[in-house]
């Protein structure tokens, strides 16, 4: 049986670990503490004192600005950071909290787990091909597409903190980042490896795929040389988009059909570097994916001439051009993780279900027509589909269209953020502003708001109050007030018939 090793960490506490190692990364080895509630991991080779010194920002001054503020429990599940660094043997650890239960496969792969993933970590690589997604994964872990959306939504509000504090990752890719499908979860690994304001960097470029073009294309010139690009927050930016086309889309978004080079390595760092280039560029097709290269389990996915990323509604689209047209090879026009946690969360409401029940996808973005269908197995919605228009308040007795819509379906809630513009669904909420505000029903054939704590619901086309409890009808072109508040908004009811 392993011995337990009794150590003290840096600050002086008590740190225990088992004598046997559970997993080894590229740089570190792993132990379990006793009760497993958390880990012990050792660098196997020397660190020097820059990192050292990086590594105690990290846990300290880094790690109390994120978590010790009013809030800071939030970010306990989006991210493992590290809590203390240990000293044995001569070598440098850090101790880490043990990860969640859910990022663990509970099944694995399909066909009894051919592939013996059962009980290992949920590596987001697993979910950002649509090989894997078609050929591997077991039903009950690929989740549906509405979890990546919440899946996307919780690595851009962590990737968001993490810039707010001046941090960068340095390797954010599908390697460092634990999903869960089944329940749209998500959380950064290897905090390690941030780069610190002021601190040397880690001596790591990041891994293939999410390294921004930048950097794969300076990466022989020498360290210290001012034209050469490292890790930092405009790099992050890169990768973010990178994961979040890879989730939605299960392809990549710069690995297309052009050959830059006959040798295999000059080619990956023209098309990853200097050359790199959308698949989906709208003027220049150079780079387009040979369907006929395509593996059978790459499809329909892996072709964007049969789901492009339009699919993904008019907020992401015009994130994604910036990212991969604009901001491919000009870092300062990427757009900010901020600016996709907001377009993912209206792109949400903007979300249907399929009414086919053999969709593997299961939800649809409104794409806006007046005949919307699944782009994903092709079935037309059927019925009337009300769409609100969302107006503000930005003074008493006057609303503007802020471009926001909310799509309905059957037994979905309406909270505080669709009632005031001034309310955003982040880590600030409140647990009373959590809570529904109303919900929507299809009743004897009719659309219903049923009101549950909306003091001033009004339906303004008939000039009457909406008690709590009580319900109004939606009909096409009712106009509904939701709040009086400064920024409350306005409903203006679209119905779509097919």
């Amino acid at each position: 049986m392993a011995n337990t090793i009794k150590i003290k960490a840096t600050d002086g506490t008590d740190v225990e670990f088992v004598d046997s190692i559970i997993g080894a990364g590229g740089m570190k080895d792993v132990y379990f503490s006793p009760d497993k509630s958390y880990v012990v991991a050792f660098f196997r080779d020397r660190q020097d004192f820059n990192a050292k010194d990086r590594l105690q920002n990290i846990t300290g001054i880094y790690r109390e600005k994120i978590f010790n503020q009013v809030g800071g429990e939030y970010w306990k599940d989006l991210y493992c950071w590290p809590t203390k660094i240990v000293e044995y043997n001569g070598k440098l650890g850090l101790v880490c909290p043990t990860y969640h239960k859910h990022f663990f496969f509970s099944t694995g792969s399909i066909n009894n787990d051919f592939l013996g993933i059962k009980g290992k970590e949920k590596e987001g690589k697993w979910y950002a091909s649509a090989k894997n997604q078609n050929k591997f994964l077991a039903p009950s872990e690929r989740g549906n597409w509405f979890s990546y959306f919440q899946i996307c939504i919780n690595i851009s509000r962590a990737v968001r903190r993490l810039h707010a504090a001046g941090l960068a990752h340095s390797d954010l890719s599908y390697k460092n980042v634990l999903l869960d499908p089944t329940s749209g979860k998500a959380s950064i690994i290897d905090i390690d490896g941030l780069v610190v304001p002021g601190k040397y960097p880690p001596d790591v470029l990041g891994t293939p795929d999410f390294i921004a073009p930048e950097v794969i294309a300076t990466k022989t010139l020498k360290m210290g040389d001012p034209a050469r690009a490292l890790p930092k927050i405009t790099t992050d930016r890169h990768a973010l988009a990178v994961m979040i086309y890879m989730y939605l889309l299960y392809r990549h978004p710069l690995r297309g059909g052009k050959v830059w080079d006959t040798d295999p390595a000059k080619d990956e760092d023209l098309s990853m570097g200097a050359k790199a280039l959308f698949v989906e560029h709208p003027n220049d097709t150079a780079n387009r994916v040979k369907v006929k290269d395509l593996q059978p389990s790459q499809l329909p996915q892996g072709d964007p001439a049969k789901i492009p990323y339009s699919v993904c509604g008019p907020y992401l689209k015009k994130l994604f051009d910036r990212a991969f047209i604009e901001g491919l090879h000009n870092p300062a026009t990427r757009p900010t993780a901020d600016e996709w946690e907001q377009a993912l969360l209206k792109t949400v409401d903007l979300m249907q279900p399929c009414q086919n029940p053999k969709c593997w996808h299961k939800w649809f973005v409104f794409d806006n027509k007046t005949k919307p269908k699944c782009p994903f197995c092709g079935m037309e919605y059927k019925g009337q589909l009300p769409v609100l228009n969302l107006y503000y308040s930005p003074k008493a007795g006057t609303f503007r269209d802020e471009g926001y819509r909310l799509m309905v379906y059957n037994n979905q809630y309406l909270y505080q953020w669709h009632s005031n513009r001034n309310i955003s669904p982040n880590e600030k909420l409140t647990a009373e502003q959590k809570k529904p505000v109303g919900y929507f029903v299809f009743h004897n054939s009719k659309w219903l708001l049923i009101n549950q704590r909306l003091n001033d619901l009004e339906d303004k086309t008939e000039g009457k109050k909406i008690p709590i409890n009580q319900a109004v009808e939606l009909t096409d072109g009712k106009q509904i007030l939701l709040s009086r508040e400064e920024s409350g908004r306005l409903i203006i009811v679209q119905l779509v018939s097919n």
